[in-house]
């Protein structure tokens, strides 16, 4: 059993919040947006395969928002 804070939590997220996201977004955050597990997200974001854009600022990756609901069908 989980005892963290993600315990209980669905993995996904609803279209308020996703409306409410920032220009850019760090990469676990995409990976919830998405659905997509951690590592499966990052193996994705390494090879140059995620399904939106992504900006490698330095160690850390960024997904556009802007992208990231054009893909889910948000976009304005």
């Amino acid at each position: 059993m989980r005892d963290d804070a993600t315990a209980g939590r669905p993995k996904g997220m609803s279209r308020d919040e996703l409306l409410a996201l920032p220009v850019a977004v760090d990469l676990d955050t995409g990976n919830r947006a998405l659905g997509l597990g951690r590592s499966k997200g990052y193996e994705l974001a390494k090879r140059g395969a995620y399904p939106c854009k992504v900006l490698r600022l330095g160690n850390a990756y960024r997904v556009v928002t802007a992208d990231l609901l054009e893909l889910l069908g948000l976009a304005a």
